[in-house]
C-alpha cells in the first residue's frame, strides 16, 4: 500500500470503528450476516428496535461501506457486502464475518476491539509504534500528543490487547491472532500486520 492510500485510511478508519463501536448495530449486522436480503422493517422486527433506528443504524453502516443496499421495487434491501470504493471495506468485511462465525461471543469481541480505534490519536500511536517500542517521553516526540492524553489512550489500547510494555518500560505493538485484530492493526499503520 502506498502512503497516499494509507494516510486517507486514517480518518476513516477511527469513524467506522465508532459506527462499529455500537451494539445495536453490531446485533444488526448480525442478523444480516445470518440472513441477508433484509429491509429495515425486517431488521427492526428481528432486533426489536423502531424502524427509524433501524434505518438510521443501516445508514451508518452502509456508509462505511459494510453494506451493499440495492431497490427491489419499493424496498431497500441490506446486505453485508463491501463497498469496492471503500479501501479497506473488503478485508475488514471479511474479518467481520469470520467473527461472527468464529467467536463464541461476536458483538462484545467486535465491540472490544473497535473500541481501541474510536479515536484518531490512538491511531497515531498505532502508527508511531509500527517501527518499534517507544517509551511515553518518544511518543509525544514522534505524536504531540500531550502525556496525559498518550496516558489515557495507551491505557484504552492496552485493555483492549493491542499494546503492551516490555521490561524497559516501553510500549510495543502485541501480534493478533483473529482477523479482526489483524485487519484493525494493518489499517492502524504501516508494517503491522
Amino acid at each position: 500500500m502506498n502512503q497516499t492510500s494509507h494516510n486517507q485510511l486514517q480518518p476513516t478508519l477511527w469513524r467506522t470503528c465508532r459506527v462499529l463501536a455500537n451494539r445495536q448495530r453490531l446485533n444488526i449486522l448480525e442478523e444480516l450476516m445470518k440472513q441477508p436480503g433484509q429491509t429495515v422493517t425486517e431488521v427492526a422486527l428481528r432486533i426489536g428496535i423502531a424502524t427509524a433506528l433501524a434505518s438510521r443504524h443501516l445508514r451508518d453502516l452502509n456508509a462505511r461501506g459494510l453494506l451493499k443496499a440495492s431497490r427491489e421495487n419499493r424496498w431497500v434491501r441490506y446486505r453485508p457486502c463491501a463497498d469496492p470504493t471503500v479501501p479497506q471495506a473488503p478485508r475488514l468485511v471479511q474479518a467481520l464475518r469470520e467473527t461472527f462465525a468464529r467467536q463464541p461471543k461476536p458483538i462484545d469481541f467486535i465491540f472490544r476491539m473497535a473500541t481501541a480505534f474510536t479515536h484518531p490519536r490512538r491511531v497515531q500511536i498505532v502508527r508511531a509504534l509500527a517501527a518499534g517500542p517507544l517509551d511515553c517521553g518518544d511518543l509525544r516526540s514522534v505524536t504531540s500528543i500531550s502525556l496525559p492524553a498518550i496516558m489515557r489512550h495507551l491505557r484504552k489500547l492496552r485493555d483492549r490487547g493491542f499494546v503492551a510494555t516490555d521490561p524497559a518500560g516501553r510500549y510495543g505493538l502485541v501480534r493478533q491472532e483473529s482477523p479482526l485484530g489483524v485487519d484493525l492493526l494493518r489499517l492502524a499503520g504501516p508494517s503491522t500486520s
